[in-house]
């Protein structure tokens, strides 16, 4: 089983973390995208682990205090390295929105 409020505290920015059920969670995410920085009310649904190596996850948002929506596809992997382990991640993530001060889409 994946303890998700512990994997949430490794990822920087990531507060509020709360179970909606077995595989999903909402959560806070805080973050900066180019020289802006922007908070996320987001949903996470754990799409696939594969204990004690893979975490696959599907991540949707909104930001707060402005219009526009966040989605994402996360791959993590841990490794054993010595006594350490080594986290890796992937994501393939897309912003839609008025994100610029001027209003400018992307």
């Amino acid at each position: 089983m994946c303890d998700a409020r512990f994997f949430a505290s490794c990822i920087e920015g990531v507060g509020e973390l709360t179970q909606i059920s077995e595989n999903s969670y909402t959560a806070i995410l805080e973050t900066k995208v180019a020289y802006l920085q922007f908070k996320f009310k987001i949903t996470v649904q754990l799409v696939r682990i594969e204990p004690p190596s893979r975490i696959e996850a599907k991540i949707e948002g909104t930001p707060l205090g402005i219009v526009g929506h966040l989605t994402a596809a996360t791959v993590t992997t841990l490794a054993e390295a010595g006594e350490q382990t080594v986290i890796s991640y992937t994501m393939d993530m897309a912003l839609t929105g008025n994100w610029a001060p001027s209003g400018s889409r992307c």
